[in-house]
């Protein structure tokens, strides 16, 4: 049994008509078919790869959209939005291409690469003013700003000429498939693309199952999802900058919480790891968030098994800073470095015996901060192992037993991690 989209009828109508208003400022990315994953998944996959638009993302299209539809008062006016950096980039492309004033509000966490691409795009017909350690405080901030000034806000998600604009991804998709879409796969962080995915994606293949994935530190929607209601989450995790908001939209879980199969949440680590293998392996370099659909092929791959999938690649906004933080969450989640604090008596010798009874030849030392103490019998060592195996750490905790080492293991303990990495 199929929801109604009846309701959604006009909404459907106008994402086909957004096709025709967007073609002069977005690219129709490629649908790739991708051998390498195919055959890991076990599955047929191809990658719809909005990570080649020309802002590096999706969001030029509802972006482009919503604002092509303000009155030339309101365009005259200026107007606002509140972003992490792939709106905001979208939004500021089309402030100059409309020649419209625009205020940009982003966390002061941005990084470097999203202000600068921002800039570039908006020219003189933009600023850029950063508030907020969240996305949620920036949109705060710049809510309250446009309504002090009288100015249009342009909401990243949360509108549904916005949700409109998304829908092309869909559109193009099924404009391309060469053959019929078992699984559709959409990164979700405040909900739009998904909800224009879910609305044209049923209109035209109904049997389609449309998946969302969350990073798990930010997992706005699954928590919506099951409480039945829009879910404010009190903290998130921000590394998947590009999806990690504390509540979704209200438009867009109205209309995705009708369509969507199944929710799935995707570790921070994993999409580390997806990150680096994508740029070892097929050369594609990516955002964390352009990179959770592809993360989640190894947590679905049973239920692919044989079927037609499609991941929407969401964006490749990547800082270039952020690679030895991405290798570092990467290496945690494999289970291949690990973090003690280790007492080493305070006698000649102690360190000696760590190094020749403990580690191996290929475990690695990558980290090691001692300070020895006057009359203590014993001194606090950090020390940080990568090891070859994650199965070695069993015999690496062994031999610390063994040879009487006090330790305390930090990887159990991510607070604490938290603070010393």
């Amino acid at each position: 049994m199929y929801p109604d989209l009846k309701p959604y009828e006009q909404n459907i109508q106008h994402i086909i008509e957004a096709v025709n208003t967007i073609k002069d400022v977005c690219v129709t990315t490629p649908l790739e078919h991708n051998n390498l994953l195919s055959e890991e998944a076990g599955c047929n996959v191809f990658l719809k790869r909005e990570d080649l638009q020309q802002i590096r993302s999706y969001k030029i299209r509802g972006a482009y959209n919503r604002i092509s539809q303000l009155t030339p008062a309101q365009l005259e006016k200026g107007i606002v939005c509140a972003s992490a950096g792939n709106h905001a980039q979208g939004f500021a492309f089309s402030c100059y291409q409309k020649k419209t004033k625009g205020y940009v509000f982003m966390p002061e966490t941005s990084s470097q690469q999203k202000i600068k691409r921002v800039k570039f795009f908006g020219k003189d017909c933009i600023e850029v003013i950063l508030q907020g350690d969240t996305f949620d405080d920036a949109f705060n901030i710049a809510k309250a700003f446009a309504d002090e000034k009288g100015m249009e806000f342009i909401h990243p998600f949360n509108d549904i000429a916005i949700i409109e604009g998304q829908g092309t991804v869909a559109y193009e998709i099924f404009q391309q498939a060469t053959c019929p879409i078992d699984y559709l796969i959409v990164p979700v962080g405040g909900g739009g693309l998904i909800s224009g995915a879910c609305l044209y994606t049923k209109y035209i293949s109904p049997n389609t199952k449309i998946i969302a994935v969350e990073p798990a530190g930010a997992a706005s929607f699954k928590a919506a999802m099951d409480a039945k209601k829009i879910v404010k989450l009190p903290h998130i995790d921000k590394f998947v900058d590009g999806a990690a908001v504390q509540k979704m939209g209200a438009k867009t879980f109205e209309i995705s919480s009708q369509f969507v199969h199944e929710v799935v949440l995707v570790p921070e680590g994993l999409v580390c790891g997806t990150l680096l293998n994508l740029y070892n392996d097929m050369a594609i370099v990516v955002e964390p968030a352009g990179a959770l659909t592809i993360a989640a092929l190894q947590l679905l791959a049973p239920k692919l098994k044989g079927k037609n999938v499609v991941c929407i690649v969401s964006g490749s906004n990547h800082d270039i800073t952020r690679t030895e933080e991405i290798r570092e969450r990467a290496m945690l989640y494999e289970g291949l470095k690990h973090y003690f604090i280790i007492n080493f008596a305070q006698k000649a010798g102690a360190l000696k015996l760590f190094v020749n009874q403990v580690l191996t030849d290929t475990d690695n030392i990558v980290r090691f901060e001692y300070l020895q103490k006057n009359n203590r019998e014993n001194g606090p060592a950090l020390i940080g192992i990568e090891i070859q195996k994650k199965e070695d750490i069993h015999q690496l905790v062994d031999k610390l037993k063994s040879n009487k080492f006090t330790y305390e293991y930090l990887n159990e303990n991510l607070n604490l991690l938290e603070i010393i990495l």
